[in-house]
């Protein structure tokens, strides 16, 4: 969909650029001064968001209905690309490709040298993709919002703690001490106290302006007339309502968050890892890391973005630059485990039947049942004796196999997904009669 942007939005997103030039200026003045042909990169890269301010300051304010946009043949090839090439694949993959990406090349993304640029054109694209009316339309959503601040914010907390553990990685190898060595002594009162007092007013001051210009995202009374579509559940509960695509609700409202709060709870208990106490590290812990990053950040902020920006009416995918279209068609066909196997391998559609005495409904999902088995009891003790084996023999039976259990649950969902995507799986486990899907 193209529409002529706003004036205010054309300004808006011309101080949008100013900030990018300034921020890019600022780095071209810090790092130039440790080498000269930075501060000359940099300074192109700024005087790039300054003509992107010059251009829709001119436009904003002389041709409003003439501001440049991005190109629609670019839109086009996205939602192509996205949508006819299994636009949940390439989103969840690339995630995952990307994930492992940095915490491999760790030491070179972040690098300021490098992660700054890597910012730059990430900034671009999100300003030039907001000049299409549809991407704008989700951005600027007022309960969507606080997710595109969450975006950023987590980026900048993970390019943080990352880039410390690699210098601090750095140093222990060298036998020098960590960066967060500090024995001075900080007091409750005044340090502590003031500094808090300062967030605090500036907090406040944020959530007024924030009250002020963004009005609440309040809709019609609720009629059980007229459902929204989609509906979608509070941003921090997204990735709790993609997990219901793919489970149950016993088991993806109830299972999947009560294993999440259990193994928060037990973490402190499983680790023997005395190392990486009070300061950044990767190389010292490296499983519990990767680990926790890719629960917290692949599986649940990853499922949240999803779940606000690409998931549409009727639950949907739907591109970036995609109109929300209700009337979108989907074809699906979903199947179960059992009728891949007794149809599709065996060819004896007999085994299927839903009815009959339990003996029959068992021999039907028996294929199911034992891969859930291998996959919970038997997998365990092989890991044990193979790649965990470090891991059982410090810490020992108990804590091992909790360990592994919370492990192949937070395994379950990307395998389940790319099960659907793949082969429409459906169910692993299809016993509709006693509600036990899997």
């Amino acid at each position: 969909m193209h529409e002529p942007m706003p004036r205010g939005f054309q300004l808006g997103l011309a101080a949008f650029y100013l900030i990018c030039a300034a921020l890019n200026f600022g780095f071209g003045h810090y790092y130039g001064s440790r080498n000269p042909r930075l501060k000359n990169i940099w300074a192109i890269i700024g005087f790039v968001f300054v003509l992107h301010t010059l251009i829709y300051l001119f436009t904003g304010a002389a041709a409003p209905d003439k501001g440049p946009m991005i190109p629609g043949p670019i839109v086009e090839t996205t939602n192509t690309i996205l949508n006819h090439i299994r636009g949940p694949i390439i989103y969840f993959v690339g995630s995952c490709v990307g994930f492992g990406a940095v915490l491999y090349w760790r030491r070179t993304l972040t690098d300021p040298i490098v992660a700054i640029p890597l910012l730059d054109v990430g900034m671009l694209l999100f300003g030039w993709g907001m000049t299409n009316a549809d991407f704008r339309a989700i951005i600027t959503k007022e309960d969507n919002v606080p997710i595109v601040m969450l975006i950023f914010a987590v980026g900048f907390f993970t390019w943080l703690g990352l880039r410390r553990a690699v210098l601090n990685d750095e140093l222990t190898a060298a036998g020098k001490p960590v960066l967060e060595k500090d024995d001075e002594k900080v007091l409750v009162w005044p340090d502590l106290v003031y500094t808090e007092l300062i967030c605090m007013v500036i907090a406040t001051a944020v959530l007024v302006v924030w009250s002020v210009a963004l009005k609440a995202p309040l809709e019609q009374p609720a009629t059980s007339a007229k459902a929204p579509n989609p509906s979608k559940a509070p941003w921090y509960f997204l990735g709790l309502q993609e997990m219901l695509v793919y489970f149950d609700p016993w088991m993806a409202g109830v299972v999947l968050p009560t294993m999440i709060i259990v193994g928060l709870i037990a973490i402190p208990y499983m680790d023997f890892n005395q190392k990486g106490n009070g300061y950044f590290t990767f190389k010292e812990r490296v499983f519990s890391i990767t680990s926790f990053m890719f629960g917290f950040l692949v599986l649940w902020v990853v499922l949240i973005v999803l779940g606000t920006f690409l998931r549409g009416p009727n639950w949907n995918f739907f591109a970036p630059f995609e109109y929300w279209d209700a009337h979108k068609v989907v074809p699906l066909n979903n199947v179960n485990l059992s009728e891949l196997f007794w149809l599709g391998i065996v060819g004896d559609p007999t085994k299927l039947n839903t009815g009959g005495p339990w003996g029959d409904r068992l021999l039907r999902e028996l294929p199911g049942i034992i891969l859930v088995a291998l996959y919970l009891i038997a997998l365990p003790p092989i890991l044990a004796k193979t790649v965990f084996r470090r891991f059982y023999i410090k810490m020992g039976f108990a804590r091992y196999f909790l360990l592994v259990t919370l492990i192949q649950f937070m395994a379950a969902l990307p395998i389940k997904m790319v099960l659907r995507w793949t082969i429409n799986l459906k169910y692993i486990i299809y016993l509709p009669e006693v509600f036990f899907n899997i």
